[in-house]
């Protein structure tokens, strides 16, 4: 997996949110879109979920910071 530095444009919608550029693998990222078309719900929620989830489990002390 890849990933480059996070660009410093504030969301519109968000300004206290970071856009990042993040590269997957062909496979990993059809399963991530039938994930998310079960889901109803975007490939970027389903990768911010995971994302925090994985922090939460990682730092527990740091959980619900995000």
């Amino acid at each position: 997996m890849e990933t480059k530095a996070p660009q410093k444009t504030e969301s519109k919608s968000d300004p206290k949110t970071i856009r990042a550029s993040v590269s997957f693998p062909n496979d990993l990222y059809e399963t991530l879109e039938k994930i998310a078309k079960e889901k109803k719900v975007s490939v970027a929620w389903i990768v911010r979920d995971a994302a925090e989830k994985y922090v939460n489990e990682q730092w527990p002390l740091l959980a619900g910071r995000g």
